[in-house]
């Protein structure tokens, strides 16, 4: 198509670095995409479900690992170990399982389904994804808010946003570091839970036809600080402590290593119930270390894209956003990939999010192809290389690009004349 033009006039100049929406055909990029989208879907079966299989053995065999060497002091094995296994079975098994990933290519559905997999009770919770988010909140949170809002001012993950008071802090830069620091290896309790119950408790309010209380945004996070000093008008701190995290908390630093109390006395070594926890602390921060540098730096960054209005799920507009707001890391081997949580596929997992690991890694070398025919930009970059772009977010010492105002709207148009014309076109028999 044509360079766009609203009402008649030439849209706004473009600044450096955006010159590729002159010549960008919208439809064209869209089709190609839809295409690629719907041969993956087809081709699931059971390499993925294999591919599944492994990953879940590597993951649960990190676990073991840990568990195995936790009783006998504090030591890196351990700790490493049972980190791991806590992010693998977050980035990788719960949160491609939760989309959906497997729901039509794996023969149990009453587990690897995104309506079964550790949603339901504190049971299923504990066997299939046991941490500090609600899994049920997450869903919502994650898979709803964040992936149909991608950098909008509605995503609920949006670091920019989320980060305003440090960003504008009159304070020394060493001090805001300090303060990222901190955030670094305490985020999942600290923000995460609270943040993703908060939106699980909205999502049902909007159900219900509750009306929010006057002076209260729903897109201000929620914290463990803004709790325990001026509250939320969501839930109690004491019920957010019954329901999402206490459960947790309990199982994991006391009931879990609980066998080494006994297995120590029998051993004549006292310390082992104390030394597990000790090891189960320090993976508590290493494993948010590693969330933190595979799962915050996605979307952030001096070269990521921000977005005023809401767009169509898989118009467009929908699926250029995904990549002009997400980042992918190194790729290629399955350790590689394991050590990113398969979160190195983020342009293609947020383009479909009901895919596999395995469809990810197969399409990745196709979608970036797909950028480069149509102009589009492609970031691919090592993954400490995002966390110094994220920093320096948080820290307020970079910002995000706005995607040009009237381009937005110009496609947004696009997508509704797409829509429309769909709607008019006669159905297949």
């Amino acid at each position: 198509m044509c360079r766009p033009t609203n009402k008649g006039k030439q849209l706004e100049p473009l600044k450096k670095g955006d010159e590729w929406l002159e010549e960008f055909n919208l439809a064209q990029f869209t089709k190609d995409l839809k295409e690629l989208g719907d041969k993956l879907e087809k081709n699931q079966g059971e390499d993925d479900v294999r591919h599944l299989n492994k990953m879940v053995r590597w993951s649960n065999i990190c676990g073991l690992v840990g568990f195995l060497s936790m009783g006998f002091g504090v030591n890196a094995l351990a700790i490493i170990g049972l980190s791991t296994f806590t992010f693998t079975r977050w980035t990788m098994i719960a949160h491609h399982t939760c989309h959906g990933g497997y729901d039509k290519c794996h023969p149990n559905k009453q587990r690897w389904h995104r309506f079964k997999f550790a949603i339901g009770s504190t049971w299923r919770r504990t066997c299939d994804w046991f941490d500090w988010m609600l899994p049920e909140a997450w869903n919502v949170e994650h898979n709803n808010r964040h992936h149909y809002n991608l950098s909008e001012i509605h995503d609920p993950d949006l670091v920019e946003a989320n980060l305003i008071d440090l960003r504008e802090a009159d304070s020394p830069l060493l001090v805001k570091y300090l303060v990222v620091l901190i955030n670094v290896v305490t985020w999942k309790w600290f923000y995460y839970a609270p943040n993703t119950y908060k939106e699980l408790k909205l999502a049902k309010w909007r159900r219900e036809g509750k009306k929010i209380p006057e002076g209260v945004k729903p897109e201000d996070a929620v914290t463990i600080r803004s709790l325990m000093s001026t509250g939320t008008a969501f839930y109690s701190f004491s019920e957010f402590l019954q329901v999402v995290i206490g459960p947790y908390f309990l199982f994991h630093f006391f009931i879990f290593p609980l066998p080494l109390l006994f297995i120590g006395q029998y051993l004549d070594i006292p310390d082992m119930y104390s030394s597990a926890i000790k090891n189960l602390l320090w993976a508590e921060l290493l494993t948010n270390a590693h969330g933190f540098v595979a799962v915050v730096t996605n979307h952030a960054g001096d070269d990521m894209y921000r977005f005023r209005d809401g767009c169509r799920p898989y118009s467009g507009s929908f699926y250029l956003r995904q990549v002009l707001a997400s980042v992918d890391f190194w790729t290629g081997s399955d350790i590689n990939d394991f050590l990113h949580g398969y979160l190195n596929y983020q342009i293609e997992h947020h383009m479909w999010p009901s895919l596999s690991m395995l469809s990810y890694k197969k399409s990745q070398p196709l979608v970036k192809e797909l950028c480069k025919k149509h102009g589009v930009p492609y970031v691919q970059e090592n993954v400490f290389s995002r966390v110094k772009k994220t920093v320096d977010i948080m820290c307020g010492s970079s910002s995000m690009k706005w995607f040009p105002e009237t381009y937005e709207k110009e496609f947004l148009k696009i997508d509704a004349l797409a829509e429309e014309k769909k709607k008019l076109a006669p159905k297949s028999q």
